[in-house]
């Protein structure tokens, strides 16, 4: 939408690389399976859908200019006639969020309304005291044109720009046919979201930077939370295949409370954790399943997600990324020492008010000890003094933090953990880091 006030009752809404995403209840397709709630997804690989989606988008982007009354009379033309235009109402409300609407007048259309009424109402008073005159109104528009130097055209013109539907499109951020019929099979997913009264998501084997960007949009959208390790019974086929490919093979049980569970129901919360799928669509192997409360009735119903639904998130991929000089420690270290092993650490560890997934961990060979390393060299200065201090009050096991010296983090804020810190410049030194992880078990 050009301009975004309140969010209306029955949307969904999120704050995407393409801006404000709505989808109506009404637009919502599912199916009922017993107490399940289905999603009718499309296939976004299917012809008939993609030219639909493709004809939509040549509609869109031919209408720069027009106004929002002319757009969607023109999708009107094209689909109106269908006897359940459903699907192609709910791909053209994912392309008009797309839009940017401006009121575009030569004058402010309040203070020519006003001008209007009230030159209007004087005439009128003045016909009532004169037989067989009439109210004019080409006289009235141009008594107000002269009144605010204006043309009689630029009156006109004016007079109801800033309705809804006459405001104009002025910039409209185009897509793909494919992207478009995925994006709706998120939308409708968000929405079902919005129903629910708890979520609970099975996510396996994921990367230690995968579990800190889902716990980081976690604590970004103020979702309420908890946390358990699964254990490998639960794990799956893929996770354990995963699993000997890498040294990373922990899962975890993720319980968010759902916006209908909170004493006072909030849509808030609701799009905040309709907004929080798209990151969860970024893992490789996940479950997710929502209790509802479904309709006017408000029935309990379930609803199922998986990795197996193949849904595509428009979420830039940001969370995996791993500067290149952390692979080169890793390979480095595995190199040159000889009495530590070097693993990914995903284990999700509380930390006072929040969690923390170390980078590595360090297992001595012969005792079988271990140590925690974070390597802090790419984060924000304000987010590592944050870390340093969570980790000096709440951290009950052995730990490193490698430190980079372009963070300019002051000795002051490394009070308290004169042992646990390896500063380095490009790359942190193998050799330190076992010496210290040595000094910290007492070897």
């Amino acid at each position: 939408m050009g301009h975004v006030g309140n969010v209306p009752r029955g949307t969904i809404t999120e704050l995407d690389d393409f801006g404000l995403i709505m989808l109506t209840g009404k637009q919502v397709r599912v199916r009922f399976a017993r107490d399940r709630v289905v999603p009718q997804y499309l296939d976004a690989g299917d012809v008939e859908w993609l030219h639909v989606a493709d004809e939509l988008l040549a509609v869109f982007r031919s209408s720069l200019g027009s106004s929002r009354g002319q757009l969607e009379a023109e999708i009107d033309d094209l689909f109106g006639d269908l006897p359940q235009p459903l699907i192609h109402n709910g791909l053209a409300k994912l392309l008009e969020d797309r839009c940017e609407f401006e009121t575009q007048s030569a004058l402010p259309p309040d203070q020519v309304r006003d001008a209007v009424f009230l030159a209007a109402a004087h005439k009128r008073q003045a016909l009532l005291e004169t037989v067989g005159q009439s109210l004019s109104r080409d006289d009235i528009v141009q008594q107000v044109a002269s009144e605010l130097q204006a043309t009689p055209a630029d009156v006109e013109a004016s007079l109801f720009a800033d309705l809804k539907s006459e405001q104009r499109l002025t910039q409209f951020k185009d897509t793909t046919p494919q992207r478009l019929l995925q994006r709706y099979n998120v939308a409708l997913a968000q929405a079902i979201l919005l129903r629910s009264t708890g979520v609970d998501i099975i996510i396996r084997g994921e990367s230690p930077a995968r579990y800190r960007q889902l716990l980081r949009q976690i604590k970004f959208h103020r979702l309420i939370c908890a946390i358990e390790r699964v254990s490998e019974p639960e794990a799956s086929a893929k996770s354990l295949r995963k699993s000997r490919a890498s040294a990373s093979s922990s899962s975890y049980r993720v319980h968010l409370d759902g916006p209908l569970s909170l004493f006072s129901a909030t849509q808030k919360y609701g799009l905040q954790l309709a907004v929080f799928l798209p990151t969860l669509l970024l893992c490789d192997d996940f479950e997710l399943t929502a209790k509802l409360r479904w309709g006017a009735e408000r029935k309990d119903k379930v609803f199922h997600l998986s990795s197996r639904d193949a849904l595509v998130s428009h979420q830039a991929e940001t969370g995996a990324y791993v500067p290149p000089e952390v692979p080169m420690f890793v390979e480095l270290f595995r190199k040159k020492v000889s009495d530590w092993d070097l693993s990914e650490e995903t284990e999700i560890i509380p930390l006072g008010p929040t969690f923390w997934v170390p980078d590595y961990q360090l297992v001595h060979r012969v005792t079988g000890q271990s140590v925690l390393l974070d390597i802090l060299g790419f984060w924000r200065r304000s987010s590592v003094e944050r870390h340093l201090q969570l980790l000096r009050e709440h951290a009950d096991r052995p730990f490193l933090v490698a430190l980079s010296d372009q963070l300019n983090v002051d000795e002051a804020d490394l009070e308290g953990l004169p042992d646990n810190v390896v500063r380095f410049r490009n790359m942190p030194a193998p050799d330190e880091v076992a010496k210290r992880a040595t000094a910290l078990v007492g070897g």
